[in-house]
């Protein structure tokens, strides 16, 4: 059995946010956000995200950007809010990017982080659905 979980920091304290992975059963963070370095990623900016992760949590940090849109689907998606277009041609990229041949060890009790607080309209539930779709024995937790 595969367990995935996914992560979103907006709308959370640092301190929400920590202690929300602590309590967790994960043992790595998995960036999947194709811009991990802005400004405003706050506290989960790459660098600082690491090193939070691995002194307050004793969790790895791996970044995955294959896991990420594009930034054209990413910006047609902005201009157009049409959130099922968007979904189409993310998931045709997945695809294209044959992501199920990932090694399972690496997205096995990791948290696939995005910055949205939901996953409602999130590729990180995307991702863990496809994921789920090609392996079957998947357990999606989103926190």
């Amino acid at each position: 059995m595969i367990e995935i979980f996914t992560i979103g920091f907006t709308q959370k304290t640092a301190e929400q946010f920590f202690t929300q992975l602590k309590q967790s059963q994960i043992k790595r963070v998995v960036d999947i956000r194709l811009n991990n370095s802005s400004q405003l990623a706050g506290f989960t900016k790459k660098e600082d995200l690491k090193f939070f992760l691995r002194e307050i949590c004793q969790l790895d940090y791996l970044h995955l950007p294959e896991l990420a849109p594009t930034k054209i689907i990413l910006d047609h998606y902005k201009q157009q809010k049409n959130w099922q277009i968007y979904e189409e041609q993310f998931i045709t990229l997945l695809t294209q990017r044959h992501i199920e041949t990932f090694d399972k060890n690496l997205i096995h009790q990791s948290g696939l982080l995005c910055s949205e607080n939901s996953p409602q309209y999130c590729h990180r539930r995307l991702v863990a659905e496809y994921f789920s779709r090609h392996w079957k024995t998947v357990t999606i937790h989103h926190l």
